[in-house]
């Protein structure tokens, strides 16, 4: 696995890995998370993909020269989320390609996302995820190394934060 820097140009990769997830979520009944319809079909989704790309650091995990995984990151979170009083590094996108699924590929983009703290001087990271459906993603990043902080809400979409020191 390889990852390199993305730009707009990688929106549609985006859309593409947004779409499979969204698929894979409603065939197990995970409608909550992303709603039902692929984002690539939504033109606020399509937007907001833009905005996200446009706001933070977009890297793109490779594995076979293909792309396999997205990383955003930025210096503060979306509004949404509670803000802190320090300097942090935070993870506003990760996703990761269906068909790349237990390939580590997540975890070695969160690698990625802490060298990037260090070679900033920034000694927090931050990331938040949806906190409703069986709690798999909660698990996931506790696995990762990060600890439960705050809840939030975006209307009726629950979100929960976390962080880690690096």
């Amino acid at each position: 696995m390889e990852i390199r820097p993305g730009d707009e140009r990688d929106v549609p990769v985006l859309l593409d890995m947004f779409d499979e997830a969204v698929a894979w979520m409603v065939a197990r009944g995970n409608t909550g998370q992303w709603g039902t319809e692929p984002w690539s079909a939504q033109p606020r989704r399509v937007e907001r993909v833009r905005g996200i790309v446009a706001r933070g650091d977009l890297w793109i995990a490779e594995v076979d020269e293909k792309p396999a995984g997205a990383l955003i990151v930025a210096d503060r979170p979306e509004p949404d989320v509670p803000p802190v009083d320090e300097p942090e590094l935070y993870v506003l996108l990760l996703l990761v390609s269906r068909r790349h699924t237990g390939q580590r590929i997540g975890a070695r983009l969160l690698d990625h996302a802490r060298g990037e703290a260090r070679a900033r001087g920034v000694g927090l990271v931050r990331v938040d995820c949806f906190a409703g459906g069986t709690g798999d993603l909660i698990r996931y990043y506790v696995r990762n190394g990060f600890t439960p902080t705050e809840t939030f809400a975006v209307g009726a979409w629950r979100g929960q934060v976390f962080e880690q020191r690096v």
